[in-house]
């Protein structure tokens, strides 16, 4: 990927340092499907049961050819549908790609009034199943939406793996605080705080903090056009 404005982002000096390596999936489940990727503060769980259960049935899917195209176990879906399960995030963006809808479309509730204030103490916080990645929605989940804003954290030393997502979607993300290696397609590009970049991600990219601090980001998601 060229260096090409506005982007603003220099590539990595010195290798990066090597992921640690995850322990292994817990057996006969999804991986890190007894850890909860949503805070208690805003318990999506029967909304995303809820907002499953509609799009499979729209779309004539059984649980087992959306597992077949999402790579999500039929067991997980089935327990994620009856809200007894809570989808780490890597497996809402398998089920969302699977189902074409927009990764907001799983958490979305009734329509909000035009004006909304979304208060800090209730902010709707996905997490990665060790905790080192929170994903924080800075936009009303009432609807599906082609554009979305997001607040990331990632730990100390730590790197958040992403898939692919749905061709035309990009990314937009500027660093706000540390300093941030970000790998798309095998490239890699490092943003200092104040830095910003933005990338085509529908091929799998990953966010690394390379500082001793936590790494804040703004992110904004972008879909291609859904006919």
């Amino acid at each position: 990927m060229a260096d090409t404005p506005p982007v603003k982002a220099r590539r990595a000096q010195q290798p990066a340092r090597a992921a640690a390596a995850e322990p292994p999936p817990p057996p006969a489940s999804e991986p890190g499907a007894d850890e909860p990727a949503f805070d208690e503060a805003s318990d999506l769980t029967p909304v995303v049961a809820m907002n499953l259960k509609r799009f499979r049935a729209e779309r004539g899917l059984s649980l087992e050819r959306l597992a077949k195209a999402s790579g999500v176990s039929r067991a997980m879906l089935g327990q994620i549908e009856l809200g007894q399960s809570t989808p780490t995030i890597n497996v809402l963006w398998k089920i969302a790609r699977a189902l074409g809808v927009p990764f907001s479309a799983l958490m979305s509730q009734a329509a909000s009034p035009v004006t909304t204030v979304l208060q800090a103490d209730h902010a709707r916080i996905l997490r990665s199943r060790n905790g080192d990645f929170s994903s924080r929605a800075l936009f009303p989940m009432d609807r599906p939406r082609n554009v979305e804003f997001y607040e990331l954290r990632l730990a100390p030393r730590a790197v958040e793996h992403a898939d692919a997502h749905a061709p035309g979607t990009s990314e937009n993300l500027i660093v706000t605080e540390g300093s941030v290696e970000i790998t798309v397609a095998g490239e890699r590009r490092v943003l200092e705080t104040g830095d910003a970049i933005l990338f085509e991600a529908d091929s799998p990219h990953s966010y690394r903090n390379l500082g001793g601090s936590e790494a804040v980001m703004y992110l904004v998601m972008t879909y291609g056009s859904r006919g």
